[in-house]
């Protein structure tokens, strides 16, 4: 393995010498001038400067212009570049076809959402029966005209009534809330406002909804302003946001958040409670009494009430609660809590940790159906709710489950299953025969025949094995040369799975390798694998994924001037932290929406959650490794990899100033030929509810922008 390269090797006058050679560098090329300034910060007695810290303000007027100059330079330069015409093209054709959800059953009907293929969002219907003709009932596609509004279902009530549904604009996490009477088709006068990272549970008797909100913003500050003092609240249908009853707040924990669910029976409302996202939560209760005149002023019962691990509830028998937890089983477990006697040493464990990840559980057919992990694989195992092994449900290929759905007393389920090479297809689950078949199978113009996906085991540097797939066409030499694109993550144990990509097609049609490694910090092997790449761990999973590129070199697969790497969000950060790392490992880097200066992540937004993975810079030990890595802070003059930076302009989540910090430095220190571009998206936000039209656009560009900095051929009819 080469040796990691760092800014505080180079004595200053040799780093001022670079930073002139950079300079000259950058005035050839042509990116516009961007400001510095003479700011530091003083962290634990270390001067750390920030030139670029304007560029955080991301309403101000020079900041406006600087996006305006920097989209110039970048979509002049993606223009020009013959082959993005066939791209786009291509990209549109693979896109249009019908795309659907696995259904699910609320009032008695079956809902799903459906896409026609090109329409900018997915429309959802309403269905008495499998076999009767689908009902619009959601169609987010007229609610803007250029596709920039999302919407999304968010409950119906038991008798089938009502439902309220949540809508974004441009991208952004905030929410807002609208109840429409499923009969008419027309929306009702309610309409709440300041809803994030949550969703709405109606009461049985079809009054009201629970929900949470966070305190209005002050004017300005929406997409910037920390997220904090979140509350429930419950909604009457028919009043105004002002009148909602409030029914928990904790404003001696201001970093504690909600999510307020009402059980199947409609006695309980759950309350999961968060404060970072670790995994970690308690979990209350309110015992609403008869669902039909429930009681809102019952006290809140804190059941589980220490943050010690995950508990996820599955469902309740009266007063049992189903948990599935990583509580002393790192792959976790699923255990029965009694509400009425709730000491540990009273609960039980219906299935215990095995050696594969328990990724979640629910109930239907009054069986428990569980969804496991192995190698980063989907399978499907069956029980009693005694926890007795009842059978496992094959599944077409190596892939992934990605929505199991089916009611308690239903003798059916339905899931959505895909693979790299498998187009996302709904089957339908028969309990009683055991047997799935399609319900609903896409017509994609692709031949995936001509291609095959296999599983590899690398070893990282600390000589941990890590997994990861591969997918390209079938024969390709391994003499080095082909365009190879590496994927990863690695974080807040998020895993990666094999799931179908429509713009992947494209890159395999023009030659390449497609690789998706399972990193640490992800969950593919439960909380042991998330934690080993946290905090001042996190350095493995940047070992990992440079294991991973030169794990397809010395196999033949590729060359650094052929390997092009990409991370999105977290994976942004891992894409900026490992191309400074080791530059001359990649001829191309594409960082979207990433965090890239570790030492102010948590000063915005939602950001302060994030220090259960990272640590923060306020400790002075989490300092010390954040500044190691840090993308932003670890650049220095040096020939980097053709990059470009994505962003947008509505990003609420990772702010758009870590990107246009961190691509402002990149082009002052490039000392190379290679471009270093930022595409900045207007009307968008971290990637939730982006529109068709826009997404592909946005593909086009990437895979354009590698096809010429990766010296990729494609042949006559992509060149003209």
């Amino acid at each position: 393995m080469g040796a990691r390269t760092s800014v505080r090797k180079v004595t200053p006058a040799v780093f001022a010498l670079l930073v002139a050679l950079a300079a000259q560098a950058q005035a050839q090329v042509g990116y516009p001038q961007t400001r510095k300034i003479d700011h530091v910060d003083n962290y634990h007695g270390t001067i750390v400067p920030d030139p670029y810290r304007w560029l955080e303000d991301v309403d101000s007027d020079e900041t406006k212009a600087w996006v305006e100059l920097q989209n110039e330079v970048t979509f002049a330069y993606l223009a020009s570049i013959p082959e993005r015409a066939w791209i786009r093209e291509r990209l549109t054709e693979l896109w249009n076809y019908e795309r659907y959800s696995a259904p699910w059953k609320d009032g008695g009907c079956y809902f799903f959402s459906k896409n026609d293929g090109l329409q900018n969002q997915p429309v959802y219907y309403m269905q008495e029966t499998l076999d009767s003709e689908p009902v619009v009932i959601l169609d987010p596609n007229k609610l803007s005209e250029d596709g920039t509004v999302f919407a999304d279902l968010s409950d119906i009530t038991e008798d089938g009534r009502l439902m309220v549904y949540s809508v974004a604009t441009s991208g952004s996490d905030w929410r807002e809330l609208f109840v429409r009477d499923l009969e008419t088709g027309a929306d009702l006068d309610d309409h709440l406002r300041w809803i994030k990272f949550g969703g709405a549970s109606w009461t049985h008797d079809g009054v009201g909804f629970f929900y949470n909100r966070y305190p209005e913003p002050v004017a300005g500050d929406a997409y910037e302003a920390m997220n904090r003092n979140q509350k429930i609240y419950y909604h009457r249908v028919g009043t105004r946001q002002s009148e909602d009853q409030l029914i928990y707040e904790r404003p001696d924990q201001p970093d504690w958040g909600f999510g307020g669910y009402v059980t199947d029976d409609g006695r309980y409302v759950i309350m999961s409670v968060w404060a970072s996202s670790s995994g970690d939560n308690a979990v209350f209760y309110k015992d609403l009494g008869d669902p039909l005149s429930p009681r809102l002023d019952a006290e809140v019962v804190e059941l589980l009430p220490e943050f010690e691990a995950n508990y996820d509830f599955v469902d309740n028998d009266g007063t049992t609660f189903y948990f599935l937890t990583n509580l002393d089983a790192p792959k976790y477990r699923l255990i029965a809590v009694d509400a009425a006697n709730p000491a540990p040493e009273n609960w039980k464990t219906i299935i215990p940790e095995k050696d594969d990840v328990l990724e979640s559980v629910r109930i239907v057919n009054n069986q428990f159906v569980a969804r496991y992990m192995h190698d980063a694989q989907t399978q499907i195992s069956i029980y009693a709710l005694d926890g007795t092994f009842d059978k496992e449900l094959e599944l077409p290929t190596l892939g992934s489950v990605r929505r199991f759905s089916g009611e308690r007393e239903d003798s059916e389920a339905f899931y959505e299953f895909s693979s790299f090479l498998y187009p996302s297809t709904i089957f339908r689950y028969d309990f009683e025969t055991g047997e799935s078949t399609v319900l609903r199978a896409p017509n994609v113009d692709f031949d995936a025949s001509g291609y095959e996906t296999r599983q590899v085991f690398y070893t990282s540097r600390d000589g941990t094995s890590v997994p990861m797939f591969l997918t390209y066409k079938k024969g390709i030499a391994l003499d080095g040369t082909n365009p190879t694109y590496l994927y990863g993550y690695g974080g807040f144990n998020s895993s990666r799975r094999p799931n179908f990509s429509t713009s992947i097609l494209v890159w395999l049609e023009m030659g390449g390798v497609y690789a998706s490694a399972n990193l640490r910090g992800g969950g593919e092997y439960g909380e042991e694998w998330h934690l080993a790449g946290t905090k001042e761990r996190k350095q493995n999973v940047f070992d990992d994924f440079v294991a991973a590129a030169e794990y397809l070199i010395d196999e033949g697969y590729t060359q650094p001037s052929k390997l092009a790497i990409a991370g999105a969000s977290n994976g942004g950060l891992l894409v900026g932290a490992v191309m400074v790392q080791r530059p001359e490992l990649f001829g191309a880097t594409l960082p979207a929406v990433g965090v890239m200066d570790m030492l102010r992540f948590h000063e915005f937004t939602i950001g302060w959650a994030w220090t259960s993975d990272y640590g923060s810079s306020d400790d002075a030990e989490g300092f010390r490794y954040l500044y190691a890595y840090s993308p932003y802070h670890n650049l220095h003059p040096h020939d980097y990899p053709a990059t470009m930076v994505t962003t947008s302009d509505h990003d609420d989540r990772v702010v758009p100033g870590h990107s246009f910090k961190f691509a402002a430095r990149l082009q002052e220190m490039q000392m190379g030929e290679a471009p270093v571009l930022i595409r900045i998206q207007t009307k968008a936000g971290h990637g939730s509810g982006k529109p068709t039209a826009m997404i592909i656009e946005e593909q086009a560009d990437r895979w354009a922008f590698l096809v010429k900095n990766l010296g990729i051929r494609l042949g006559e009819d992509a060149a003209n």
